[in-house]
């Protein structure tokens, strides 16, 4: 096991009816900007439990944070943060939420810097003024409200870019798996997926002796596949795998199992291309390259592709090639059988072209990922030409 530390300072207040508990976590004497996307949570009756925590606080609101939250919209929110001298931010929603609001939080005490160098620079970890913030998350999947990461992207560039930074840990995060109650099977599928490719990134690299991560990682696994039917009834929502649904998610990134482990990402990296160039879903994008970088690297992960496929995906052929053969589209199948394709031509994305505008811009960039860092921009094209 590599050496490593930890450290998470989000306290997590999970079950339902603890919506109510705002009150007394937020700051009273705060001046709260309430942060959420498109106005569902005042369809479901969020908004409203919300409001009422918060009736002896003051509240201004900042709403319209997009799926893929985009750099414009949060360049508005920020102004506002500034004009209206802000201390507390409260999002509700879910990851591109919660990723926007800690953009909002890093870059509005800093003046002086550009915006976008926080993220295009690597700035984010050198800045120590940041806007304190909680969350409310109503959809499960990033695992954004454990963690200290969040994904930013700029529609006018066709960039999708990351960063992390432990200031931007939100201070709290309520969790109520009844939220979820009104998502749509969409929604619950990507959230799903999400929370699966998570988990493979830290995992599905090479063996360093990490019994306990290895473990974790394999149980998270499991567990998605056997909520997953009871997660995606939406006629008749089950508290109990809702709740099971919204805890995988935050334990599939809250950086738990990747400690001391190797960890890969680069199906990550593609995939949020994919998002900037072709608008696919975030979880649509890993489902479209994670099988075909395990077909491409399945030398490199021989080791880690048969212990999962033999713990998790029951796939015990004493033939290893077979085994790894069958584990491959065993994955691709339990994606599928969430209503999840796994090709860019199910999106209508030619494959051909994709790739040559992922290799143009990781060269460009100069990437070389991976957990050995070989996966080039050649490499990430060759990936996508599988995927058809």
């Amino acid at each position: 096991m590599n050496n490593f530390e930890f450290y998470n300072s989000t306290r997590i207040i999970f079950g339902k009816g603890t919506i109510a508990k705002l009150s007394k976590r937020v700051p009273r004497k705060a001046k709260v900007m309430l942060i959420y996307g498109g106005g569902s949570i005042k369809e479901n009756g969020v908004y409203e439990k919300v409001m009422d925590a918060l009736k002896k606080h003051k509240v201004v609101e900042f709403s319209g944070i997009e799926a893929n939250p985009d750099y414009a919209t949060l360049l508005k929110a920020i102004k506002q943060v500034r004009k209206k001298h802000v201390d507390f931010l409260l999002a509700v929603g879910g990851g591109s939420v919660i990723d926007g609001t800690k953009f909002i939080s890093l870059a509005s005490p800093n003046e002086g810097i550009e915006p976008w160098d926080i993220i295009s620079r690597d700035l984010a970890k050198d800045l120590k003024k940041v806007i304190p913030f909680g969350t409310v998350l109503t959809l499960p999947a990033t695992g954004s409200e454990f963690n200290h990461n969040a994904v930013i992207s700029r529609r006018e560039t066709e960039e999708k870019l990351s960063f992390s930074s432990e200031r931007v840990y939100p201070k709290f995060s309520i969790l109520d798996p009844e939220t979820t109650y009104s998502l749509p099977q969409k929604q619950l599928r990507n959230g799903l997926v999400d929370a699966y490719v998570h988990v493979m990134e830290q995992y599905m690299t090479y063996p360093v002796g990490a019994i306990v991560q290895d473990r974790q990682a394999e149980a998270l696994l499991m567990a998605i596949i056997e909520m997953a039917p009871a997660v995606l009834n939406t006629n008749h929502p089950d508290y109990d795998a809702r709740a099971n649904f919204m805890w995988v998610c935050s334990n599939a990134l809250n950086h738990l199992i990747g400690v001391g482990v190797p960890q890969d990402w680069a199906t990550h990296s593609i995939g949020h291309e994919l998002t900037a160039l072709y608008g696919l879903a975030h979880a649509e994008s890993l489902a479209v390259v994670l099988p075909w970088l395990l077909w491409y690297k399945r030398d490199q992960k021989r080791d880690k592709l048969l212990q999962y496929g033999y713990r998790v995906l029951d796939q015990k052929q004493q033939k290893y090639s077979e085994r790894i053969d069958r584990t491959i589209e065993a994955t691709a199948a339990f994606f599928q059988s969430v209503g999840m394709p796994t090709t860019l031509t199910s999106f209508g994305v030619d494959p051909d072209e994709a790739a040559a505008k992922v290799q143009a811009r990781w060269e460009a960039r100069g990437w070389s990922l991976g957990e050995h860092g070989d996966i080039t921009g050649a490499d990430a094209a060759a990936i996508l030409r599988l995927s058809r």
